[in-house]
Protein backbone atom coordinates (compact mmCIF):
# COMPACT_ATOMS: atom_id res chain seq x y z
CA UNK A 1 0.00 0.00 0.00
CA UNK A 2 1.28 3.49 -0.58
CA UNK A 3 0.68 6.37 1.55
CA UNK A 4 1.02 9.81 0.57
CA UNK A 5 4.17 10.56 2.50
CA UNK A 6 5.31 6.85 2.34
CA UNK A 7 6.89 7.45 -1.47
CA UNK A 8 8.66 4.35 -1.87
CA UNK A 9 6.12 1.93 -1.32
CA UNK A 10 4.03 2.83 -4.46
CA UNK A 11 6.79 0.91 -6.84
CA UNK A 12 6.80 -1.74 -4.80
CA UNK A 13 4.95 -4.73 -6.90
CA UNK A 14 5.57 -7.23 -4.73
CA UNK A 15 5.96 -7.24 -0.40
CA UNK A 16 9.25 -6.61 0.53
CA UNK A 17 10.52 -9.84 2.24
CA UNK A 18 7.46 -11.66 0.64
CA UNK A 19 9.00 -15.34 0.63
CA UNK A 20 6.79 -16.67 -2.06
CA UNK A 21 8.04 -13.35 -4.22
CA UNK A 22 4.44 -13.53 -5.52
CA UNK A 23 3.02 -10.58 -7.44
CA UNK A 24 -0.49 -9.74 -5.92
CA UNK A 25 -3.25 -7.28 -7.58
CA UNK A 26 -4.73 -4.79 -5.62
CA UNK A 27 -8.50 -4.93 -5.09
CA UNK A 28 -9.77 -1.41 -6.08
CA UNK A 29 -11.43 0.68 -4.25
CA UNK A 30 -14.02 3.11 -5.49
CA UNK A 31 -17.16 0.99 -6.95
CA UNK A 32 -20.15 3.36 -7.97
CA UNK A 33 -22.12 3.20 -10.92
CA UNK A 34 -23.42 5.83 -13.60
CA UNK A 35 -27.13 5.12 -14.23
CA UNK A 36 -30.13 5.82 -16.61
CA UNK A 37 -32.20 5.33 -13.91
CA UNK A 38 -34.37 9.21 -12.43
CA UNK A 39 -32.68 10.19 -9.34
CA UNK A 40 -29.58 8.09 -9.94
CA UNK A 41 -26.27 9.09 -7.59
CA UNK A 42 -24.13 9.09 -10.87
CA UNK A 43 -27.05 10.08 -13.82
CA UNK A 44 -26.12 9.28 -17.22
CA UNK A 45 -25.50 12.94 -18.77
CA UNK A 46 -23.54 14.17 -21.65
CA UNK A 47 -20.19 15.87 -20.67
CA UNK A 48 -20.48 14.98 -17.19
CA UNK A 49 -18.19 12.47 -16.91
CA UNK A 50 -14.07 12.92 -17.39
CA UNK A 51 -12.14 9.28 -17.66
CA UNK A 52 -8.24 9.49 -17.01
CA UNK A 53 -6.41 6.79 -18.15
CA UNK A 54 -2.86 5.60 -19.10
CA UNK A 55 -2.67 4.63 -23.14
CA UNK A 56 0.63 2.88 -21.31
CA UNK A 57 -1.92 0.35 -19.08
CA UNK A 58 -3.86 -2.83 -20.20
CA UNK A 59 -6.73 -2.05 -18.06
CA UNK A 60 -7.21 1.32 -19.20
CA UNK A 61 -6.68 0.59 -22.96
CA UNK A 62 -9.55 -1.84 -22.41
CA UNK A 63 -11.83 1.63 -21.62
CA UNK A 64 -10.82 3.17 -24.00
CA UNK A 65 -11.55 1.06 -26.47
CA UNK A 66 -14.96 0.53 -25.68
CA UNK A 67 -15.52 4.12 -25.58
CA UNK A 68 -14.89 4.67 -29.37
CA UNK A 69 -16.82 1.51 -29.94
CA UNK A 70 -20.10 2.64 -28.19
CA UNK A 71 -19.60 5.84 -29.92
CA UNK A 72 -18.99 8.18 -26.20
CA UNK A 73 -16.44 9.96 -27.97
CA UNK A 74 -18.46 13.42 -27.36
CA UNK A 75 -20.21 12.31 -24.17
CA UNK A 76 -17.26 11.05 -22.09
CA UNK A 77 -14.17 13.00 -22.78
CA UNK A 78 -10.64 11.77 -21.49
CA UNK A 79 -7.43 12.52 -20.16
CA UNK A 80 -4.05 10.54 -20.71
CA UNK A 81 -1.41 10.34 -17.96
CA UNK A 82 1.90 10.80 -18.52
CA UNK A 83 3.71 7.19 -19.73
CA UNK A 84 6.44 7.61 -16.67
CA UNK A 85 5.26 6.11 -13.56
CA UNK A 86 7.39 7.54 -10.40
CA UNK A 87 7.94 7.42 -6.79
CA UNK A 88 4.52 9.81 -6.71
CA UNK A 89 2.69 7.87 -9.19
CA UNK A 90 1.04 8.62 -12.95
CA UNK A 91 1.56 12.53 -13.40
CA UNK A 92 -0.06 14.54 -16.06
CA UNK A 93 2.28 16.18 -19.09
CA UNK A 94 3.36 19.31 -18.06
CA UNK A 95 2.07 22.54 -20.94
CA UNK A 96 5.35 22.37 -22.66
CA UNK A 97 5.81 18.67 -23.02
CA UNK A 98 4.60 17.31 -26.87
CA UNK A 99 4.09 13.61 -25.98
CA UNK A 100 2.47 11.56 -28.70
CA UNK A 101 -1.44 10.49 -28.30
CA UNK A 102 -4.43 12.22 -28.62
CA UNK A 103 -5.33 14.42 -24.80
CA UNK A 104 -2.22 13.88 -23.62
CA UNK A 105 -2.17 17.15 -21.62
CA UNK A 106 -2.66 18.61 -17.83
CA UNK A 107 -5.51 17.88 -15.91
CA UNK A 108 -8.34 20.11 -17.55
CA UNK A 109 -10.19 19.88 -14.25
CA UNK A 110 -7.72 20.86 -11.59
CA UNK A 111 -5.32 23.52 -12.70
CA UNK A 112 -2.90 22.86 -9.42
CA UNK A 113 -3.19 19.13 -9.96
CA UNK A 114 0.11 17.73 -11.19
CA UNK A 115 -0.63 13.69 -10.40
CA UNK A 116 -3.26 11.45 -10.82
CA UNK A 117 -2.69 10.98 -6.92
CA UNK A 118 -3.86 14.71 -6.25
CA UNK A 119 -7.31 13.80 -7.23
CA UNK A 120 -7.25 10.15 -5.16
CA UNK A 121 -6.46 12.88 -1.78
CA UNK A 122 -9.15 15.40 -3.16
CA UNK A 123 -12.01 12.60 -1.89
CA UNK A 124 -9.42 11.41 1.15
CA UNK A 125 -6.83 12.97 2.28
CA UNK A 126 -5.93 10.47 4.07
CA UNK A 127 -5.85 7.89 1.05
CA UNK A 128 -3.48 4.67 1.87
CA UNK A 129 -4.31 2.91 -1.56
CA UNK A 130 -2.39 3.23 -5.47
CA UNK A 131 -3.42 5.57 -7.60
CA UNK A 132 -4.84 3.63 -10.29
CA UNK A 133 -6.03 4.09 -14.37
CA UNK A 134 -8.58 4.30 -15.26
CA UNK A 135 -10.55 6.31 -12.76
CA UNK A 136 -14.10 7.69 -13.92
CA UNK A 137 -14.47 10.73 -12.12
CA UNK A 138 -17.56 12.94 -11.82
CA UNK A 139 -17.18 16.85 -12.33
CA UNK A 140 -20.09 18.18 -11.27
CA UNK A 141 -20.10 16.30 -7.90
CA UNK A 142 -15.76 16.43 -7.62
CA UNK A 143 -16.04 12.92 -6.81
CA UNK A 144 -14.38 9.43 -8.50
CA UNK A 145 -17.12 7.17 -9.42
CA UNK A 146 -15.04 4.24 -10.11
CA UNK A 147 -11.38 3.10 -10.90
CA UNK A 148 -12.52 -0.54 -11.84
CA UNK A 149 -11.85 -1.39 -15.64
CA UNK A 150 -14.05 -4.30 -15.49
CA UNK A 151 -16.80 -2.34 -14.33
CA UNK A 152 -16.21 1.00 -16.14
CA UNK A 153 -16.46 -0.96 -19.37
CA UNK A 154 -19.77 -2.17 -18.52
CA UNK A 155 -21.25 0.89 -17.47
CA UNK A 156 -20.69 2.06 -20.60
CA UNK A 157 -22.04 -0.55 -22.82
CA UNK A 158 -25.56 0.61 -21.77
CA UNK A 159 -25.72 3.40 -19.67
CA UNK A 160 -25.62 5.89 -21.60
CA UNK A 161 -27.75 4.43 -24.80
CA UNK A 162 -30.49 6.96 -24.28
CA UNK A 163 -28.80 9.66 -25.42
CA UNK A 164 -26.42 7.86 -27.94
CA UNK A 165 -27.43 7.19 -32.20
CA UNK A 166 -29.37 4.31 -32.63
CA UNK A 167 -26.19 2.94 -34.62
CA UNK A 168 -24.15 2.84 -31.53
CA UNK A 169 -27.22 1.50 -29.40
CA UNK A 170 -26.82 -1.41 -31.39
CA UNK A 171 -23.50 -2.05 -30.27
CA UNK A 172 -24.02 -4.79 -27.56
CA UNK A 173 -20.08 -6.35 -26.38
CA UNK A 174 -22.09 -8.43 -24.06
CA UNK A 175 -24.62 -10.20 -25.87
CA UNK A 176 -27.00 -12.44 -23.60
CA UNK A 177 -26.75 -15.78 -25.24
CA UNK A 178 -22.53 -15.30 -24.80
CA UNK A 179 -22.91 -14.04 -21.54
CA UNK A 180 -21.89 -17.04 -19.68
CA UNK A 181 -19.31 -18.11 -22.06
CA UNK A 182 -17.72 -14.84 -21.85
CA UNK A 183 -17.70 -14.61 -18.13
CA UNK A 184 -16.26 -18.01 -17.93
CA UNK A 185 -14.03 -16.87 -20.23
CA UNK A 186 -13.26 -13.51 -18.00
CA UNK A 187 -12.28 -16.08 -15.35
CA UNK A 188 -9.19 -18.03 -16.52
CA UNK A 189 -8.10 -15.28 -19.19
CA UNK A 190 -7.82 -12.30 -16.19
CA UNK A 191 -5.77 -14.93 -14.01
CA UNK A 192 -3.45 -16.36 -15.96
CA UNK A 193 -3.05 -13.61 -19.02
CA UNK A 194 -4.08 -10.39 -18.58
CA UNK A 195 -2.77 -10.61 -14.42
CA UNK A 196 -0.39 -13.46 -15.75
CA UNK A 197 2.25 -11.45 -17.11
CA UNK A 198 2.32 -9.32 -14.53
CA UNK A 199 2.44 -12.49 -12.00
CA UNK A 200 5.75 -13.22 -14.47
CA UNK A 201 7.48 -9.94 -14.45
CA UNK A 202 6.95 -8.75 -11.27
CA UNK A 203 8.35 -12.15 -9.36
CA UNK A 204 11.20 -11.97 -7.12
CA UNK A 205 11.45 -16.01 -6.79
CA UNK A 206 12.25 -18.61 -9.63
CA UNK A 207 9.38 -20.24 -8.34
CA UNK A 208 6.95 -17.99 -8.55
CA UNK A 209 8.36 -16.70 -12.04
CA UNK A 210 8.01 -20.13 -13.16
CA UNK A 211 4.98 -21.12 -12.05
CA UNK A 212 3.11 -17.80 -13.49
CA UNK A 213 5.14 -18.02 -16.92
CA UNK A 214 4.15 -21.76 -17.51
CA UNK A 215 0.35 -21.41 -16.76
CA UNK A 216 0.65 -18.13 -19.21
CA UNK A 217 1.99 -19.93 -21.61
CA UNK A 218 -0.97 -22.85 -21.10
CA UNK A 219 -3.63 -20.16 -21.16
CA UNK A 220 -1.85 -19.26 -24.37
CA UNK A 221 -2.06 -22.32 -25.85
CA UNK A 222 -5.55 -22.58 -25.03
CA UNK A 223 -6.61 -19.45 -26.77
CA UNK A 224 -4.86 -20.56 -30.05
CA UNK A 225 -6.92 -23.72 -30.34
CA UNK A 226 -9.99 -21.93 -29.62
CA UNK A 227 -9.04 -19.22 -32.62
CA UNK A 228 -8.05 -22.26 -34.67
CA UNK A 229 -11.54 -23.52 -34.49
CA UNK A 230 -13.42 -20.27 -33.86
CA UNK A 231 -16.16 -20.11 -36.93
CA UNK A 232 -15.41 -16.39 -36.85
CA UNK A 233 -12.37 -13.87 -36.85
CA UNK A 234 -13.21 -12.65 -33.75
CA UNK A 235 -13.30 -14.59 -30.35
CA UNK A 236 -17.02 -15.72 -30.50
CA UNK A 237 -17.39 -15.88 -33.87
CA UNK A 238 -18.39 -12.97 -36.71
CA UNK A 239 -19.22 -9.99 -33.83
CA UNK A 240 -16.92 -7.94 -31.45
CA UNK A 241 -17.37 -8.81 -28.10
CA UNK A 242 -16.00 -8.08 -24.25
CA UNK A 243 -13.91 -11.22 -24.38
CA UNK A 244 -11.99 -9.78 -27.68
CA UNK A 245 -11.32 -6.20 -26.09
CA UNK A 246 -10.14 -7.74 -22.77
CA UNK A 247 -7.76 -9.91 -24.30
CA UNK A 248 -6.64 -7.65 -27.12
CA UNK A 249 -4.88 -5.19 -24.58
CA UNK A 250 -2.27 -8.11 -23.13
CA UNK A 251 -1.95 -9.19 -26.70
CA UNK A 252 -0.52 -6.16 -28.12
CA UNK A 253 1.86 -5.61 -25.63
CA UNK A 254 3.18 -9.07 -26.08
CA UNK A 255 5.68 -9.06 -28.38
CA UNK A 256 7.01 -5.47 -28.10
CA UNK A 257 6.98 -5.48 -24.41
CA UNK A 258 6.31 -9.11 -22.39
CA UNK A 259 8.22 -11.45 -24.16
CA UNK A 260 11.72 -9.24 -22.85
CA UNK A 261 11.04 -7.08 -20.24
CA UNK A 262 8.58 -9.60 -18.14
CA UNK A 263 10.62 -12.83 -19.26
CA UNK A 264 7.56 -14.27 -21.28
CA UNK A 265 9.84 -15.90 -23.74
CA UNK A 266 8.68 -19.45 -24.16
CA UNK A 267 7.40 -18.25 -27.21
CA UNK A 268 6.57 -14.75 -28.95
CA UNK A 269 3.10 -14.22 -30.61
CA UNK A 270 4.01 -13.52 -34.23
CA UNK A 271 5.81 -17.02 -34.84
CA UNK A 272 4.00 -19.02 -32.12
CA UNK A 273 0.96 -18.20 -32.12
CA UNK A 274 -0.67 -18.05 -35.71
CA UNK A 275 -4.28 -17.92 -34.92
CA UNK A 276 -3.71 -15.69 -31.69
CA UNK A 277 -1.45 -13.20 -34.24
CA UNK A 278 -3.99 -13.36 -37.15
CA UNK A 279 -6.71 -12.37 -35.02
CA UNK A 280 -4.68 -9.91 -33.34
CA UNK A 281 -4.05 -7.87 -36.56
CA UNK A 282 -7.38 -8.33 -37.77
CA UNK A 283 -8.56 -6.14 -34.43
CA UNK A 284 -5.59 -3.69 -35.26
CA UNK A 285 -5.63 -3.22 -38.46
CA UNK A 286 -9.12 -2.89 -39.23
CA UNK A 287 -11.27 -1.91 -36.52
CA UNK A 288 -10.47 1.66 -35.56
CA UNK A 289 -11.48 1.64 -31.69
CA UNK A 290 -8.32 -0.93 -31.86
CA UNK A 291 -5.59 0.44 -33.42
CA UNK A 292 -6.27 4.36 -32.80
CA UNK A 293 -6.09 3.30 -29.10
CA UNK A 294 -2.85 2.01 -29.08
CA UNK A 295 0.46 4.35 -28.42
CA UNK A 296 3.29 1.83 -28.62
CA UNK A 297 5.38 4.92 -27.41
CA UNK A 298 3.76 5.36 -24.68
CA UNK A 299 3.85 1.29 -23.84
CA UNK A 300 7.54 0.61 -24.69
CA UNK A 301 8.54 3.70 -22.71
CA UNK A 302 6.47 3.02 -19.52
CA UNK A 303 7.62 -0.21 -18.32
CA UNK A 304 11.26 -0.13 -19.39
CA UNK A 305 11.61 3.01 -17.49
CA UNK A 306 8.98 2.69 -14.75
CA UNK A 307 10.06 -0.45 -13.82
CA UNK A 308 13.72 0.40 -11.90
CA UNK A 309 13.33 -3.01 -9.87
CA UNK A 310 13.64 -4.53 -13.52
CA UNK A 311 15.18 -2.32 -15.62
CA UNK A 312 18.20 -0.38 -13.32
CA UNK A 313 19.04 1.24 -16.54
CA UNK A 314 15.75 2.57 -18.07
CA UNK A 315 16.87 1.37 -21.88
CA UNK A 316 14.33 0.69 -24.02
CA UNK A 317 14.84 -2.18 -26.57
CA UNK A 318 14.76 -0.82 -30.06
CA UNK A 319 12.82 -4.12 -31.62
CA UNK A 320 10.79 -5.79 -32.38
CA UNK A 321 10.35 -4.51 -35.44
CA UNK A 322 7.22 -3.41 -36.28
CA UNK A 323 5.36 -3.73 -32.95
CA UNK A 324 2.89 -5.32 -35.12
CA UNK A 325 2.87 -6.92 -38.27
CA UNK A 326 0.87 -6.09 -41.08
CA UNK A 327 -1.93 -8.22 -42.23
CA UNK A 328 0.54 -9.54 -45.21
CA UNK A 329 3.48 -9.79 -43.81
CA UNK A 330 5.16 -12.63 -41.45
CA UNK A 331 8.21 -13.41 -39.43
CA UNK A 332 11.21 -15.08 -41.68
CA UNK A 333 10.69 -18.32 -39.85
CA UNK A 334 6.96 -18.38 -40.42
CA UNK A 335 7.86 -17.22 -44.35
CA UNK A 336 9.84 -20.24 -44.53
CA UNK A 337 7.45 -22.89 -42.73
CA UNK A 338 4.52 -21.70 -44.60
CA UNK A 339 6.52 -22.28 -48.04
CA UNK A 340 7.66 -25.87 -46.48
CA UNK A 341 4.09 -26.60 -46.01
Amino acid sequence: MASKDDKKDILNWVEPGSKTGEFKRQQSTFRDTISPDPGAEFPAEKGRYHLYVSYACPWAHRTLIVRKLKGLEDIIPFTSVHWHMGEKGWRFATPDENIPGESVTPDPHHESYTHLRDIYFEQNKDYTGRFTVPTLYDTKAKRIVNNESAEIIRMFYTAFDGILPEEYRGVDLLPKELEEKIEETNGWTYDLINNGVYKSGFATTQSAYESAVTALFGALDRVEEHLTTSPGPYYFGDKITEADVRLFTTIVRFDPVYVQHFKCNIKDIRSGFPAINAWLRKLYWEVPAFKDTTQFEHIKNHYTKSHGQINKFAITPVGPIPNILPQDEEVPAVRAALKKA
